[in-house]
């Protein structure tokens, strides 16, 4: 039986959350986003999830700062980060933090969630439930 892959955002623009949740739940994922990074940390410590997307720069603990709670408590868990502060240096560090991948803003909704569906392939027992053909959703 597949279970839904289990996602993580956490970005202190409302907007960026509100409106990655609802592209990913279209797909079948099951999505909580999170503007408060420290609330986000709470979340973490209670629950695992496969994916975490998180900005870098925000209010409270960075997203650097989540990344590395997440690789001492969940290190399978996958990070992606998504940030509009994107420069080679910040690159550097996050990837040598053991991100996935690093994606400036603005992006394409279809860039990241091509990424998380590659995902969602490589974890057995875990996939989409809903579309994942046709028109882009971005």
């Amino acid at each position: 039986m597949k279970t839904k892959l289990r996602i993580l955002i956490i970005d202190d623009e409302r907007i960026v959350c509100e409106r990655l949740k609802h592209s990913l739940e279209k797909f079948g994922f099951d999505v909580e986003a999170h503007t408060d990074s420290r609330e986000a940390l709470d979340r973490i410590a209670d629950q695992r999830f496969d994916v975490l997307i998180t900005d870098i720069k925000m209010r409270g603990p960075s997203g650097l700062d989540v990344m590395s709670f997440v690789r001492e408590h969940h290190p399978s868990t996958k990070v992606i980060v998504i940030t509009g502060f994107a420069t080679v240096e910040t690159a550097r560090e996050v990837m040598k933090g053991g991100a996935v991948d690093f994606i400036p803003k603005p992006f394409k909704m279809s860039q990241l969630r091509d990424l998380i569906l590659r995902i969602a392939e490589e974890h057995p027992g875990h996939a989409p439930t809903g579309k994942t053909t046709g028109p882009s959703q971005e």
